[in-house]
């Protein structure tokens, strides 16, 4: 059974989806790994590690032509042509509703894993790629802000003077948002955080930093560990009780999103304004249109003193441990997905297991 590894093509994609560690792990269960030529360059994986590791080297043609193909990222609608016919992709779909893409990939009868799609439960956590992308964004989260906060993050004493912590402010304790609380509280800052899930608190509470807490009248938590969306008298009311902590802020990162919804507005203009000169918003929902509504999607901007950081993928700025998450992700998958035999790995009935049976895309 062959495994196609693809350089993914997306403009500013560093990762690759899986690296010469996990290809010698899936070579010694019997799979050929076919990768494409250059595929893990930009996450300093070359070519000859991956031959060292057992897996050949082609082009993007016999990549693309395998039973697997699995990918970090979307693919171009010109890659469709290129798959194999009833063969399996895995990979980030990155869709919400009607998608003419997957329809194509349907029309040839392909079996469609949508990462995105996993599972939240205790048995999927070991191939939950948004989760352990999430935490690499926030723990990079953290560093861009102290790299465009032109002040120190921790108190300091010295014989010149003493300098107060930075106070930095989470909104949002999910995956990402609790690593840029872990991050942040390492780093010496002054830690606040806020979520609508009034059950995140005790974990907020236990890194060290302080919950914000805001009685909005409804409860928030969703499904699946994600937050629900507010009402619009509860947005009103959060915003307005809110508004006072976040301007006080030297720092804030934003991490709140509603899967296949616009992000919600956590940080208006008026808050930008009466923050000081200097301070810093990262904002990870600026690719759903950003909690900050002065966000600019990939733009790192100032306005009224502020510098709002827009970045939209902060994993492939740490291209090769991202991909490395990513490809133990993947090999964890593939383990369930196959039995053994004498001929090598045999693919298993993917609409029988209660993993890959939520992630098979259908229209």
């Amino acid at each position: 059974m062959q495994i196609g590894v693809a350089r993914e093509t997306r403009e500013g994609e560093a990762r690759v989806a899986m690296t010469p560690d996990t290809v010698q792990r899936l070579a010694g269960k019997g799979f050929h790994v076919l990768v494409e030529h250059g595929a893990g360059s930009r996450a300093d994986y070359s070519d000859e590690a991956y031959l060292q590791a057992g897996a050949e080297i082609g082009d993007r043609a016999a990549a693309y032509d395998s039973d697997i193909l699995v990918k970090v990222r979307r693919p171009a609608e010109t890659d469709v042509a290129a798959m194999r016919p009833g063969g399996v992709f895995i990979g980030q779909m990155e869709s919400c509703g009607d998608d003419e893409l997957l329809a194509e990939m349907l029309a040839k009868e392909m079996r469609v894993l949508v990462m995105e799609r996993m599972p939240r439960i205790s048995r999927a956590q070991s191939m939950d790629v948004l989760s352990s992308q999430s935490n690499i964004a926030g723990y990079r989260a953290v560093i861009e802000a102290a790299a465009h906060y032109g002040r120190f993050m921790p108190m300091l004493m010295t014989s010149a003077g003493s300098v107060k912590p930075a106070r930095l402010v989470v909104l949002g304790a999910g995956v990402a948002g609790l690593q840029a609380i872990a991050t942040a509280r390492r780093l010496g800052a002054d830690v606040y955080a806020y979520d609508v899930r009034a059950e995140t608190n005790e974990q907020i509470r236990s890194l060290g930093a302080k919950p914000i807490e805001l009685d909005l009248g409804e409860d928030a938590a969703g499904s699946g560990g994600y937050a629900k969306e507010l009402s619009e008298e509860a947005k009103a009311r959060q915003q307005a009780a809110l508004a006072d902590e976040l301007a006080k802020a030297h720092i804030i990162i934003t991490t709140a999103l509603i899967p296949c919804r616009p992000a919600p507005t956590l940080i208006t203009e008026e808050v930008v304004q009466r923050m000081r000169a200097g301070s810093v918003i990262v904002d990870l929902a600026a690719a759903n249109g950003g909690n900050c509504t002065l966000t600019e999607a990939d733009q790192v901007i100032e306005r009224h003193g502020v510098t709002l950081v827009g970045h939209t993928n902060l994993p492939s700025l740490l291209a090769a441990d991202a991909s490395a998450f990513f490809a133990r992700n993947l090999f964890n998958l593939l383990e369930i997905m196959v039995d053994r035999s004498d001929a090598g790995p045999v693919l298993k009935d993917l609409s029988a297991d209660e993993v890959t049976q939520a992630m098979l895309a259908s229209q």
